[in-house]
Order: structure tokens, then sequence, then C-alpha cells
């Protein structure tokens, strides 16, 4: 079977595609490093320099003619997205239509799509499922990745094309940038690691649902022949606020200040909760792996690979 990761050079999409070849797919690479890195692309992946906004996408889908796709490809960064939401557009709107559009063409047999649970639902009093009536994203990232779900209806209404979406909570583990704004289990274990301040933005009550990379990857693996045409939300089903989640690696990292509460950054939510039962039910996905767990395993790595 032949496989398309986009993103294959970025945080979530690497562990993809190292799993993907690990079972024995043939998994090609796209990816323009603007985020992503060299030196996270599997060594027996096809990697194609490549932005998905460009006609080489084309070029490459007529080469190979997927089985699969799975779009991990995208602009994360919700503060940027509020800063430059043309850019944020061009990126995941544009981008993901050029994907899709070769889909078509080239006549894929599934895609895959990571959409965003962490934001996608806006503010939540009760934990969503996917079923929730009421989308209000409240920043242009959540606005695109609603919009792309949309159009992937239509995708597949009109011709016929197989999809599974994944609603994704907030991811951390290794190969996560330590120096962006997005991400901040590993934004903390940069700084904690190097004995540098930590900023939390806002009073730190924020409640987030945070799942390990491993655990994301099982769902995209299971996806390959489950799920068509279903959406899923992807996390651990807990939802913690971000003053505890600092107190946990403060205690795993050794870590001896405190934390200094900068104000709140627009386009941020206050609650974000999942409901993770339909995964459970049709995948028959489980988050194994624990926060503290994964909490060790990614500040060691970080460990590792700072020092």
């Amino acid at each position: 079977m032949k496989i398309l990761v986009t993103g294959g050079a970025g945080f979530i999409g690497s562990h993809i595609v190292d799993e993907y070849i690990k079972k024995g797919y043939k998994v090609s690479v796209i990816d323009n490093l603007f985020t992503g890195k060299k030196e996270n692309i599997n060594p027996k992946a096809k990697f194609y320099f490549c932005d998905i906004t460009k006609d080489c996408v084309n070029k490459i889908f007529k080469s190979h003619r997927f089985d699969v796709v799975n779009h991990q490809a995208a602009q994360v960064d919700v503060r940027k997205s509020v800063k430059d939401p043309i850019f944020d557009t061009k990126v995941n709107i544009i981008g993901s239509l050029n994907i899709l559009q070769n889909c078509i063409k080239y006549k894929t047999k599934k895609l895959i799509f990571a959409s965003s649970g962490g934001v996608i639902y806006g503010e939540c009093k009760k934990r969503p499922s996917e079923r929730f009536p009421y989308l209000f994203p409240l920043s242009p990232y959540g606005i695109s990745k609603l919009s792309i779900e949309r159009y992937i209806f239509y995708y597949h209404r009109i011709f016929r094309l197989p999809f599974t979406i994944f609603r994704y909570g907030n991811v951390f583990g290794p190969r996560q940038d330590p120096f962006g704004e997005a991400g901040v289990v590993a934004i903390f274990s940069g700084k904690m690691i190097d004995n540098k301040d930590v900023f939390i933005f806002g009073d730190g009550k924020q409640i987030r649902d945070y799942i390990y990379v491993d655990d994301v990857v099982e769902a995209n693996l299971l996806a390959i022949k489950k799920g068509n045409n279903h959406i899923f939300n992807i996390g651990s089903g807990k939802s913690i606020s971000v003053n505890t989640l600092f107190y946990l690696m403060k205690k795993i990292a050794n870590y001896k200040k405190d934390p200094i509460y900068k104000p709140k950054r627009a386009g941020e939510l206050q609650r974000s909760l999942l409901d993770i039962k339909k995964a459970k039910a049709v995948l028959n996905w489980h988050p194994q792996v624990s926060l503290v767990s994964g909490l060790n395993r990614t500040i060691n790595w970080f460990n590792n690979k700072i020092r």
C-alpha cells in the first residue's frame, strides 16, 4: 500500500511515518520544512521538498497514485492565525484544497485528515462529543480546520472520497518544537531544562486535554482500515489546568522556579474538553500512555536533546 503523509517532517507527522514504515507500508512525505525538520524524516520514506499550496503536489500524486493520503501539514499556531489570518487561510484552506483536488484527480482510496478538537468546539461548558451541535471556533486556525472538514464532506458526497477526520486534543511528546508558540509541554520542557523563566499567559486555570503522541499515532494506524466517513475526537478524555500541568512538570524536571504570569493572549480558549467514547467504540482505540508517563518520556527526550 502506498501512503502519502503531508507534513511528514513535522512533530506528529514524522511519528506517523515511522509507524507506517514499521508496518511495511510504502510511505512518501511532502514537507516544505517551514516548521518540519529534516532530522525527523525516516530514511526509508521518499521525501519531497514541496509546499502543499504549490503545483509540485500534482507531480507527486501523478508519479505515485497513492492509496491513502494522511494530511497532517498545517499552520498550527493559534496566535499566528490571529496575527495573520490570510497566511493561515493560504496554508490550511488553499493548501488542503490542493491536496483534496489531487486525491480526486488521481483516485486516492482514502483521506485521513488532522483537525483540531482543541479549538473547533469553542469554549466548552461540558465535554463535547463529535455530534455536539454547536461548533464555535474562536480563532482563524479553528475556522480553517472546520472549513476543511466541511470541504471533505463535500468531496465525499460528490466524488465518493472516503475519509476519516481526527479532532486532536493537545498533542505532546518528543520532536515537538520547544522554541515556538504552539505546544505548551514542549515550551515548558525547554525552559525548565535550561533553567529559564516559564511564562503562563492568563491565570493558568485554562483547561486542556493533553494526549501523548504515541496514542495519536495508533489512531492514525487504525484509520487505514477502520473508521471510514467518521469524525473522531482523539484525546485522553481527561482535562487539567495549565497550572496543574506546570507543577507536574516542575516536579519531574526538578525545576526550582515558580511561573511568571502574563496577560491572556487573543484567540485562546479557557476550557477545552473532549469526549472520546466514539473512538473507543468504533476504532477500538484507547489511550495507553498516562499524562505523567508521557510527561516523563517527553522531558527525558528534551533533556537528552538539549543538553
